[in-house]
């Protein structure tokens, strides 16, 4: 097989089998997308459905005035002092209730359908749907009796609009296009749906299609359809469609709107559509060159043998108990694929659903920074998509207003509190419950993504307006909200690690209760987050030359965060305070944080550390995982250097919370006992991220001192390679034959470069060479090595 035929197949998805999920076939659909606008192919062969969704398109959301509840911090710390921490967990959140509070975060929602009918002779026979990654062309095709039936769809980068070719093979054929309002299937939204659909105006005027409803803003949004035949009858006269009769390839064109007035909008967008050219393929290379080059701005080979096996039969083969490499490979490049289909540099970050969610208020569709949001951009920095990280960090930014009252109203602070959950505009407290309200961390954890950022680009001018503020707020609200220790130490008090309660806080009745008492004293990824914040803040101001009158202090408060405490099973505490027991039938991993994702130590420097979290990970129970917890956990095996322990949760996420289109879901829903079960499971695409991010954690370790390839390859992983991965300042390609006891790798310096580099150790005998570098031995040990590369520069390694 030649490379084009290989890369081909590695990069695309096959099925044999239409949408199937009952009530919503959405779900299994095949998404494209442009960032901005998405589209979700069902592929049903008579009466077929493509959701349509725009990125801004949002309702439902109400933004109260949030009420000076300040007062209740001394209240709730003194309920604590007294122990009673159940009284306390509730006291913050029963004053927001007390008075009336209300705010209700917004949710994404469906634009429209295009609807195509088709007639059919026969019985359909030879189905198949598949998506092409390298282009992002779903394509469904059939054969019905002697006619070959093709449908293609792209969402184009270059014109912003969903371009659809149908074709018999020359043979001709009847139908009809239509653009309708996409119904809702769940019954608690059957009224206000109605409402909504209430609103559609539609109109059909030659060759045009045109749509709009009106949002509960008072905006309108909609749509407008164009098509073109090469051949036959057009009638324009069907209620609300465009019918088409002994044509042989129809084209059609749609371009979207929202926030506007319908009627200028439909001139708007005809006279848009009526300037592109009616040609499919000139549409699709003018896309195909823009998105082509962001997704193979990295590559990945893990030496599998591709066989052009469809999704089917990837996921009956890891059923069997191990995934196959062909699907870690495909699932690493679909993963990218959804998010640079999904989000732009300029748009919304990148969302739980993507841009297809197929309901008007579906389950956990808004942002969460208590993991999911940052899951889903661990990938981007090493991945080469660093570009794209530029949207949460405008989205974060366009509310600081609202994060700055939540820290005076509802801690007295000075700084920001930034809520858990959140929506475009909605950036105060919205799930009023202690698990949330008590939990300060989010803007420390996203200070992270903030910094990674300047780390990766070298960009001062956004260290010094965007991300050193940002920070320096997230500092200023600790500044006010900790206290000392009678021993001169840091006490985060109320503290909260996501989501768990302490086990000796768990109801002795066995009642289901999500979060029973989560409120406790010095979580430990409390302490992890602002010693990160703090450390990452004086560097950054340092090298920028601000803050200097206040980085002494800054210095200061890093000395008082109390170390890290081990339990009597040898594992790091998940509460630093020993009134707190350790819970291990969890989801979350919070207190993992330094090593992962975090980057507070290496085992190269602290062997005796990671052993404790080793052990923390390990007594985490398999029952209580979730999709997204998988990901996180086979990354934490990564930085552990065990990539078979790592490549067995992907291994369990696949036969457990993945459906045939390769989208992830929050849980299983079939009671096999590999993982949280809920009678609901959600679409939650983190865990499409977390695997892409888990993939790149066992073949590249990346901080801004140092760099390990390979530090957690599987034995499974015999050979492979990878080309254009990211390091701080350059990028790397390299190539590895355990069989052969081969390895290559190159490391190009965007920027001066001084690092540590650590090769792998299943080879030996490295020869380094290059230009513009130097490299010694280094003290941290064998395959180590100090690197310095001016910009430019090159390193050659050869075994």
């Amino acid at each position: 097989m030649d490379k084009t035929t290989t890369n081909t197949s590695r990069n695309k998805l096959i099925l044999k089998y239409p949408t199937s999920w009952w009530n919503n076939k959405w779900r299994e659909g095949l998404p494209s997308g442009n960032g901005r606008i998405g589209a979700l192919v069902y592929g049903a062969v008579k009466e077929e459905t493509v959701l349509l969704t725009h990125e801004d398109l949002w309702h439902w959301g109400r933004k109260a005035e949030l009420p000076d509840v300040s007062h209740t911090l001394s209240e709730t710390r003194k309920l604590m002092d007294e122990e009673k921490y159940l009284e306390a967990s509730w006291h913050l959140t029963n004053a927001l209730e007390d008075r009336g509070y209300d705010t209700e975060l917004a949710s994404r929602f469906p634009l429209a359908d295009l609807k195509l009918t088709m007639s059919c002779e026969h019985a359909f026979k030879q189905y198949r749907r598949s998506l092409d990654m390298e282009t992002g062309e779903v394509a469904v095709t059939w054969r019905d009796g002697e006619k070959q039936y093709e449908r293609k769809l792209f969402v184009s980068r270059a014109d912003d609009a969903i371009v659809y070719e149908i074709n018999a093979d020359g043979q001709p054929f009847n139908g009809a296009l239509r653009l309708a309002f996409h119904p809702t299937n769940d019954p608690r939204l059957e009224e206000a749906c109605k409402q909504m659909e209430a609103t559609v105006r539609t109109k059909v005027e030659g060759s045009f299609c045109y749509y709009a409803a009106r949002n509960d803003d008072g905006t309108d949004f909609g749509a407008v359809l164009r098509v073109v035949t090469n051949a036959g009858v057009v009638d324009s006269d069907q209620i609300g469609a465009i019918g088409f009769r002994g044509a042989s390839r129809v084209l059609a064109i749609v371009k979207l709107f929202v926030k506007g007035e319908h009627e200028s909008a439909w001139e708007r967008l005809k006279d848009d559509l009526s300037a592109l050219p009616a040609d499919y393929h000139q549409l699709l290379s003018s896309h195909a060159a823009i998105h082509g080059a962001m997704f193979r701005s990295a590559s990945l080979d893990l030496g599998e043998n591709v066989e052009t096996r469809t999704n089917e039969e990837l996921l009956l083969n890891a059923y069997d108990g191990e995934a196959p490499t062909e699907l870690i490979g495909k699932m690493w490049a679909y993963g990218r694929y959804l998010f640079i289909s999904g989000t732009h540099a300029e748009g919304q970050p990148f969302a739980l659903y993507g841009l297809w969610g197929g309901d008007y208020q579906l389950t956990w569709c808004h942002n969460m920074a208590n993991e999911n949001v940052q899951m889903m951009y661990w990938h981007a920095p090493a991945g080469g998509l660093i570009e794209l990280m530029t949207a949460l960090i405008r989205y974060y930014d366009s509310m600081m207003d609202d994060f700055r009252e939540n820290a005076r109203k509802l801690y007295g602070c000075r700084g920001i509190y930034i809520p858990a959950g959140s929506t475009p505009g909605i950036g105060v407290p919205n799930q009023v419950v202690p698990v949330i309200m008590n939990w300060t961390g989010a803007a420390a954890w996203l200070a992270r993504h903030y910094y990674e950022y300047y780390l990766y680009t070298g960009d001062q001018a956004l260290l010094v307006d965007k991300v050193l503020p940002f920070m320096r707020e997230a500092v200023l609200f600790y500044e006010d909200f900790i206290v000392m220790n009678d021993d001169g130490q840091i006490k985060f008090y109320p503290s909260v690690s996501p989501e768990n309660t302490p086990e000796n806080f768990m109801p002795t009745d066995g009642k289901p209760l999500a979060h029973p008492m989560p409120t406790t004293i010095n979580a430990t990824m409390d302490c992890a987050l602002l010693k990160e914040l703090l450390t990452h803040l004086i560097e950054g101001s340092r090298e920028a030359g601000v803050y200097g009158e206040d980085v002494d202090r800054w210095a200061e408060m890093l000395t008082r965060i109390p170390d890290y405490r081990v339990n009597s099973d040898g594992a790091i505490r998940e509460w630093m305070d020993v009134r707190f027991d350790d819970r291990y039938n969890h989801r979350h991993l919070s207190h993992i944080y330094p090593i992962f994702p975090g980057q507070e130590f290496t085992r190269e420097e602290h062997p005796e550390r990671f052993e404790a979290f080793e052990t923390a990970v390990n007594k985490r129970l398999i029952g209580a995982q979730t999709g997204w917890s998988l990901g996180h956990m086979a990354a934490i095996y990564a930085r552990l250097g065990d990539g078979n322990k790592a490549l067995e949760q992907l291994d369990i996420l696949s036969r457990s919370c993945l459906l045939n289109n390769f989208l992830t879901l929050h849980n299983d829903w079939r009671d096999m006992g590999v993982c949280l079960n809920m009678e609901e499971a959600p679409i939650q695409l983190d865990a499409n991220m977390g695997w892409v991010n888990a993939v790149q954690e066992m073949l590249l370790y990346v901080s801004p001192t140092m760099v390990k390839l390979l530090p957690a390859l599987p034995d499974r992983w015999k050979r492979g390679s990878v080309t254009d991965l990211r390091f701080c300042t350059g990028k790397l390609s390299f190539a590895w034959n355990t069989a052969e006891e081969t390895f290559q790798a190159v490391l190009v310096a965007e920027r001066d470069t001084t690092i540590t580099l650590k090769l792998p150790t299943a080879f030996e005998h490295y020869i380094l060479s290059g230009q513009n570098v130097t490299y010694t031995p280094s003290p941290l040990g064998e395959g180590c090595y100090d690197i310095v590369m001016k910009k430019n520069g090159k390193l050659i390694i050869a075994r």
